[in-house]
């Protein structure tokens, strides 16, 4: 009884990011910016309009809370990443909740390129994710999840992840992803039906009336990689290797082919 109830006093890190962009002047600007708690944003020089967001309590553990919300004006053009990979460690105490929405107005476009998300054993986590695209806004989105750190050794047996990606179009679901890892799913990890035997993983969307012209130069970036396709305005690639760092590498080539300009900064360090 005395460890349940110190487990349950223990400090939770809260975090809530709202930022509005504008356009201005010819350029993406932050219109407004509240940040709260665990949950920061940065606003580095760069040839466009970056925001890099970063969780000073350093991970995620099981009743943290994260909240952001974003808006972008019609015309914008903005890049979000994060400062460093995020961390889920383990949970005694349930799970650790992300809530993040993106708003883009008509003619605008995002590039929400965050970085790793490492999933340490016995982590919990439940995090929900959506881009609002209206009228012919469009948007890159790279999610990549990595079981452990190999270099540490560590190995991930218990773990509980609900992962919901959504992006929508004038209120239509466009693009809907539930990923669900368990304890069973890992398991059987080496299963070709589910990881097989990978402990790095990735999804690239990118969702604008081209994307279909990106296919080529997606899957000649990808070779033996991961793999690509195009319809209805999108393009969603797959990426899987036995650790983090070979990810890492394939996922900077494949973004690279398909999106002008350097990657954040925060990626090349």
């Amino acid at each position: 009884m005395l460890h349940q109830n110190l487990t349950s006093d223990l400090p939770r890190a809260r975090g809530t990011l709202r930022a509005g962009f504008v356009h201005a002047a010819g350029r993406t600007r932050i219109g407004r910016l509240h940040q709260a708690g665990s949950a920061k944003a940065m606003l580095p020089p760069a040839p466009g309009c970056e925001m890099v967001v970063l969780n000073t309590s350093g991970g995620l553990t099981g009743g943290d809370r994260m909240d952001i919300s974003v808006t972008q004006e019609p015309g914008t053009r903005l890049c979000v990443t994060t400062q460093t990979a995020e961390r889920a460690y383990r949970s005694t105490t349930g799970r650790a909740r992300v809530t993040a929405r993106f708003e883009l107005a008509a003619g605008a476009h995002l590039d929400l390129l965050p970085q790793e998300t490492i999933l340490f054993d016995r982590s919990a986590l439940l995090r929900e994710q959506e881009i609002a695209l209206h009228g012919d806004a469009s948007c890159l989105w790279v999610e990549t999840l990595i079981l452990g750190r190999a270099a540490m050794g560590e190995t991930v047996r218990t773990l509980d992840l609900t992962d919901r990606r959504r992006v929508t179009r004038d209120g239509r679901p466009v693009f809907v992803e539930n990923l669900r890892l368990d304890d069973a799913v890992l398991a059987g990890g080496a299963s070709t039906a589910t990881l097989a035997g990978c402990r790095a993983f990735a999804t690239l969307v990118m969702i604008a009336p081209d994307a279909a012209d990106c296919l080529s130069r997606a899957r000649e970036a990808l070779a033996t990689d991961g793999a690509a396709s195009a319809f209805d305005g999108k393009l969603v690639a797959r990426l899987m290797a036995g650790d983090g760092w070979p990810l890492r590498q394939a996922l900077m080539r494949l973004i690279r082919a398909i999106r002008p300009g350097p990657l954040p900064r925060v990626w090349q360090i």
